[in-house]
């Protein structure tokens, strides 16, 4: 079981880092790294391998709010939540996965990309969601659109979003954050370059600062 982390907590800074970690002692050092920039929050992606290890590190060594993305499969769900994933990001809609998160009460942002998709989400009682890919669905066009038969729904775009773009999403009403991995790319990752993770997440914050005034 986990705290019922809220979507506030994982949302306050506008931004939530995705991170595609191939090897696990870049782990802490990136946890780290986003911390030291101000922003404490990171989706570590269930792509690979030491993806449940990574999560495991950094709840256990850093301060940072560690979720899990990429999860497909409510058996991910329990292997995430057992490495100390407080949050669960989805890139498409699972009521198995969804289900599975109620039971162990964790957070669930699932991904949608159609008006039908968010109709289903909403059928199921979620009005937070992912949208993904967001570029490539019809990006901040495409949220205008929806923002008129679901006022009420909150998105977090992911997908194709930097620092060019990212303003442009976060002005709009129905988005409380982006997902995105400019500040962890994983060349960088693979650099070790985390003083420059540290900076470019700071950037990130100035920016998202900068569109909330």
């Amino acid at each position: 079981m986990t705290d019922g982390v809220s979507s506030q907590a994982v949302l306050s800074y506008g931004i939530v880092p995705v991170v595609v970690l191939q090897e696990l002692d870049t782990a802490v050092p990136v946890a780290a790294a986003l911390a030291e920039g101000g922003l404490p929050v990171a989706e570590v992606t269930f792509r690979t391998a030491v993806a449940a290890d990574a999560i495991a590190r950094i709840a256990a060594e850093t301060d940072v709010l560690v979720g899990a993305g990429t999860v497909v499969r409510p058996e991910q769900v329990d292997e995430a939540v057992a490495a100390g994933a407080r949050f669960i990001v989805t890139p498409g809609l699972s009521a198995r996965v969804i289900e599975r998160c109620r039971e162990l009460d964790v957070l669930v942002i699932p991904g949608v990309a159609t008006a039908t998709e968010v109709i289903a989400a909403l059928d199921l009682g979620l009005d937070l969601l992912k949208l993904f890919p967001a570029e490539a669905a019809g990006g901040v066009a495409l949220l205008r659109a929806l923002r008129g038969p679901f006022p009420d729904v909150r998105f977090v775009p992911t997908g194709g979003i930097g620092p060019a773009n990212a303003a442009a999403y976060l002005a709009l009403a129905s988005v409380p954050a982006v997902g995105g991995s400019w500040m962890v790319a994983p060349e960088l990752i693979a650099a070790r370059d985390f003083a420059a993770v540290t900076r470019l997440t700071r950037e990130a914050l100035v920016l998202a600062a900068e569109v909330a005034q």
